[in-house]
């Protein structure tokens, strides 16, 4: 697939970039993306909940009357679950929520999910954008530029450009992330996906 190289101003740059067929032209594999949004999704949960059990709250380990002969139920001490401020019956633990994902599935999930946009028509590739200083109406207008001012926006850059990511980092519903950081998620979650020429040669040598 070839797509127009735009500029930052939206304007025809005056070539063409053939998109790689091993990254923006495969089968979408539907069960690798869900896996892979199911792993991201996991990793974004801390974990760190924690209730304290019968052994944990403060209290007296009394028995609280005999066994028998009372007419009530046998309680235990004051720390027994069926009692107010007692302690919790199989409460949450700390513990991960990670999910492993095989390296070849993440691939696949990867290339399936830039496959689904490039598909839609919403993969844009414009030369590697450079700012003076951050400035988020020069983004701004950059994403007016591209038609961009509309849903999600994820702009892909090849390496980590501080001015170009402090510009944007406040718009809603907009993203920038350089090629090595993006995910499955990130693409699948994007109405629009903004490709630099630069990040294209990045995510070839990760495909390679």
């Amino acid at each position: 697939m070839k797509l127009q190289v735009q500029s930052a101003q939206g304007t025809n740059a005056g070539r063409e970039v053939e998109l790689p067929e091993n990254i923006f032209g495969v089968e979408p594999n539907e069960h690798a993306v869900y896996l892979a949004v199911k792993a991201y999704l996991a990793s974004q949960r801390q974990g760190t909940h924690k209730s304290k059990e019968r052994g944990e709250v403060a209290g007296s380990r009394r028995k609280l009357h005999k066994q028998k002969g009372t007419g009530g139920s046998r309680k235990g001490d004051i720390k027994s679950p069926i009692f107010r401020g007692g302690g919790r019956i199989f409460g949450p633990r700390p513990r991960t929520y990670n999910v492993k994902l095989n390296k070849k599935v993440a691939q696949a999930a990867r290339a399936s999910a830039f496959t689904v946009k490039a598909n839609a028509g919403a993969i844009r590739v414009v030369e590697d954008l450079k700012f003076d200083a951050p400035k988020t109406k020069d983004y701004v207008a950059f994403l007016n530029a591209m038609g961009a001012n509309e849903g999600k926006v994820l702009l892909i850059t090849a390496e980590t450009d501080q001015h170009v990511y402090r510009s944007g980092r406040n718009i809603p519903n907009s993203a920038i992330l350089s090629a090595g950081q993006v995910s499955t998620y990130d693409v699948m979650k994007a109405s629009t996906v903004i490709v630099s020429e630069g990040a294209i040669e990045k995510l070839k040598e990760q495909f390679a």
